[in-house]
């Protein structure tokens, strides 16, 4: 398995991948799935302001993605981005998400990023949750019952890993450049 940057060339992938969570589970609150072109435009959207955005690829098939976009748009929250990771579900739980999330928070950390967040769909969504935990994220925040999908209200969980320090010092590089500032 390699993990690369995404081009305008996984569109489709990405967007297989992404809809089959949208229809079938929780970790997105999207409920109609969305195309090939929009998922491009979303990657090029992130990938155009110099964030992660990851495929994970083993003979030629895209099993994963994971990238990291603004958390919020005010300019405070510069050094704090929100991560994602989507998998094939043929393949949850055999390293993918690891490896794509993983190479996503090197990223992160090269980019002088102090917090990354994971807003993650559904409290009982153990594998992002446990996935998460794996590569150092802490619980921050349960939000009971914010979305309603499938029937049911979704949870939402809030989880957190520190880069760079942290908040222990004052950071050194510009952060990300957000709208809104």
């Amino acid at each position: 398995m390699i993990v690369r940057g995404a081009t305008a060339d996984d569109a489709e992938a990405l967007a297989a991948i992404y809809g089959h969570h949208v229809l079938h589970g929780f970790g997105t609150f999207e409920e109609e799935p969305p195309s090939p072109a929009e998922m491009e435009s979303r990657r090029a959207a992130i990938a155009g302001r110099g964030l992660p955005y990851v495929v994970a690829e083993e003979a030629g098939r895209v099993l994963g993605f994971a990238y990291a976009a603004p958390f919020r748009p005010r300019q405070a929250y510069r050094y704090t981005l929100e991560d994602s990771v989507y998998i094939a579900p043929d393949v949850i739980g055999k390293g993918v998400g690891r490896a794509a999330l993983s190479a996503v928070i090197a990223e992160c950390e090269a980019l002088g990023i102090r917090q990354l967040v994971a807003v993650i769909g559904d409290s009982g969504n153990a594998a992002s949750i446990g996935l998460h935990r794996a590569l150092g994220f802490v619980d921050a925040g349960v939000g009971k019952s914010f979305g309603f999908k499938h029937g049911r209200w979704v949870d939402i969980v809030w989880m957190q890993k520190s880069l760079n320090g942290g908040d222990q010092t004052t950071p050194d590089t510009p952060g990300v450049r957000l709208s809104g500032s």
